[in-house]
């Protein structure tokens, strides 16, 4: 992933009004390896149910804020993310739904999906291991893996800006 400012990230969220943008909280940027990751989510530290989601489209970073469920999925389950597809203890994936953009995101309509509850996916596709537990060391199965975080990423954004 490319680099992003404090600038680009605020005005890349698409479904806030203009005068929620400057208080969206940053992470630590100076401390984003930015070569290892997809994109940028983390969770607001002041509001913990509210995260974000960054990403480059092409030559443009589009960026959505997410609302998690106020309730976890119960222990001794798995569950799936649906943007990295890891499976992993259902405690730690959570329901997320991100208002529309615009005059829908107004009326109340949202989208939602199922995410890695710390929405640090681009970690956690560099841990994923085989059907028999080896690390995946293959350049080629992390760009396949990376490029389909991307897609599905992009598709639940455009849901958000009333694309699809």
């Amino acid at each position: 992933m490319r680099p992003l400012d404090p600038d680009e990230i605020r005005g890349s969220i698409v479904n806030i009004d203009d005068s929620e943008r400057q208080e969206i909280p940053l992470p630590g940027l100076h401390e984003t390896v930015w070569d290892e990751r997809e994109f940028l989510g983390w969770r607001d530290p002041e509001r913990p149910h509210r995260g974000y989601l960054v990403f480059w489209d092409g030559d443009t970073p589009v960026g959505v804020w997410v609302r998690a469920a106020e309730s976890t999925m119960p222990a001794g389950r798995p569950a799936m993310c649906s943007l990295c597809h890891t499976q992993q203890p259902a405690p730690q994936v959570s329901l997320f739904v991100a208002p529309k953009a615009g005059a829908s995101g107004k009326k109340g309509d949202t989208v939602g999906t199922y995410l890695c509850r710390d929405l640090n996916c681009p970690i956690l596709m560099r841990q994923k291991s085989d059907e028999l537990a080896r690390p995946i060391d293959s350049e080629h199965t992390r760009r396949l893996l990376a490029e389909g975080v991307l897609k599905r990423l992009s598709g639940f954004t455009a849901r958000v800006r009333n694309d699809r």
